[in-house]
């Protein structure tokens, strides 16, 4: 039961924005009463938290990841296949039986781009306007699986060049979307690492993809006088329409309008309180007018600068065509090495996002991973270096995975007083992203130069550095903000808003507020009259 306490005029609380009578939520909401833990349960809370919770909290983000992180997973596994797919099917037969001996790999990436792009910001809309995602993405992906069989019927560029743009479009609402969803039920100190394996899902995928073609072609080359690299389009397909159509249960929307058939009514009001405990605001139909008020704040283009930087310097797509070009490497090795970076990607991901979690910082976990790809692109802007250099610059270049993921856990954060902010943002900067890589692999790396680049890793080297600056003034204008609102922070470190200006605090049947001076998150704030939590 929801009840008001006065704060102790005793206290200095000049610098709190906040009323002198506050409404609270019981402790009782958020977690059960703390038990001392067992070294094991630490030791495994520390590898994934869900397992250091307490009754109904660890029972309820047991749940959202049994059913809606695990579909997450799946489904953008599949995704990436196919983006590697395309790069593994090239350098395994698809260039001679097609004749591609110019611009087309990087075309065929440049329209998926176009198709991307095309799709990324409306589809976010579609999601903050009303429409259930539970219905918008698993009709994407559907789609999505027959133009990706369709490929394997191919004989030259020009309708593949037609697929992949139809496969971008449908593919659009797949990333976006579900880190709108993520980023709607997980709290700080969940989200992090949550975001880290989605995104590094695509390392996943990508190490699948090349032990998957290399098994194709030894395997399936010629059966039924169908070449190897046409089989791994059509074993893809195949895979994710039942995946897709699992959809339609597995999602589970957001939590203020939740149907999913595991949850039930008390773990929908749950996830409601949840939310709320971290000032997280609900999401709203989104109007015009709120369209044009968010695109006109600073905020959106500023945390796109970090944002965008990283992908503009990711250079891991053309290693396996340095390993093609030394002629060393057998067709199956060629795909198998770049594995090796995919699981360096993983690993580097989930321990600095587990970090970030853990020490409820964002930024500097994001400027740490930036160091091993800096140095990689350097090194192979000097390119005349032992072939072993090389080697490891390339490597080198996949140990910056954790970035994203974490500028998307920092997004729903620092935006997480507007939901539509919160999906829109992501939206826009994919439109952006696909933009530019729908011309700027061209520029950088034009095929015919392979593997030796005139500017691309330069470049990549250039945008690394620019987003280190980023990354600094986007942190430093969201304190600057914080301060000059007077906002009051919670127990996360976050801005609690008017209708949460009260948080549980860690010790038993007391609740605190945090000011904006708070930067340490601790308790420093007054300490309000001793009163049993729930007892009006």
């Amino acid at each position: 039961m929801v009840g008001s306490i006065m704060i102790d005029p005793s206290h200095n609380i000049d610098n709190v924005s906040a009323p002198t009578e506050i409404e609270i939520i019981p402790k009782s909401v958020f977690s059960d009463k703390k038990r001392t833990k067992t070294k094991v349960q630490k030791f495994l809370g520390f590898i994934w938290d869900a397992f250091e919770k307490e009754g109904q909290e660890r029972s309820f983000v047991l749940r959202l990841d049994a059913f809606m992180f695990t579909y997450s997973l799946i489904s953008y596994i599949i995704k990436i296949l196919d983006q590697s797919n395309i790069n593994n099917a090239f350098v395994s037969g698809m260039q001679e039986d097609l004749k591609l001996y110019g611009q087309e790999r990087n075309l065929f990436t440049t329209v998926f781009n176009m198709g991307y792009l095309t799709g990324s910001l409306p589809g976010q809309i579609i999601l903050t306007s009303g429409i259930r995602a539970s219905y918008y993405i698993p009709c994407c992906e559907i789609v999505w699986s027959v133009l990706v069989m369709a490929i394997a019927a191919c004989n030259s560029a020009k309708p593949i060049y037609v697929l992949r743009f139809f496969e971008g479009l449908a593919e659009s609402a797949i990333f976006p979307g579900f880190n709108l969803i993520l980023g709607s039920w997980y709290v700080p100190d969940e989200l992090g690492k949550r975001m880290a394996l989605f995104e590094m899902s695509a390392q996943a995928a990508n190490m699948f993809s090349g032990y998957i073609q290399a098994g194709v072609y030894a395997s399936m080359n010629g059966r039924y006088g169908i070449a190897g690299w046409r089989w791994l389009f059509i074993i893809d397909g195949i895979i994710s329409i039942p995946v897709a159509i699992a959809g339609f249960f597995q999602v589970p929307d957001f939590p203020t309008n939740t149907r999913a058939w595991y949850l039930k009514q008390d773990d929908r009001e749950y996830a409601r309180e949840r939310m709320k405990r971290i000032g997280r605001k609900e999401h709203k139909k989104l109007t015009v007018k709120e369209f044009f008020r968010i695109f006109s704040s600073w905020k959106p283009y500023l945390f796109l600068w970090p944002y965008l930087m990283v992908g503009f310097g990711a250079y891991t797509s053309y290693f396996n065509l340095w390993l093609k070009a030394t002629g060393k490497f057998s067709v199956e090795l060629v795909n198998i090495i770049p594995t090796g970076g995919n699981a360096i990607g993983l690993v580097c991901a989930y321990v600095m996002a587990n970090l970030s979690d853990r020490t409820g910082t964002r930024w500097v976990w994001m400027a740490i991973s930036n160091i091993p790809p800096l140095i990689g692109a350097i090194m192979l802007s000097v390119w005349y270096i032992p072939e072993k250099a090389i080697m490891a610059a390339n490597f080198l270049g996949y140990a910056g995975s954790a970035h994203q993921p974490l500028s998307i856990a920092w997004s729903a954060e620092a935006f997480q007083d507007n939901a539509s902010m919160r999906g829109l943002i992501l939206g826009f900067g994919n439109t952006i992203s696909y933009a530019m890589s729908a011309w700027m692999p061209l520029v950088m790396f034009p095929t015919p130069d392979a593997p030796h680049y005139k500017v691309g890793y330069q470049l990549c080297a250039v945008f690394i550095g620019l987003d280190f600056i980023g990354l600094y003034l986007f942190w430093y204008m969201i304190r600057r903000d914080t301060a000059k609102h007077k906002k009051v922070l919670n127990e996360y470190g976050l801005p609690a808003y008017p209708d949460v200006y009260a948080v549980a605090g860690s010790e038993e049947n007391h609740i605190y507020l945090y000011d904006e001076q708070n930067s340490q998150n601790e308790k420093s704030m007054p300490r309000v009259q001793d009163k049993e939590i729930g007892s009006e």
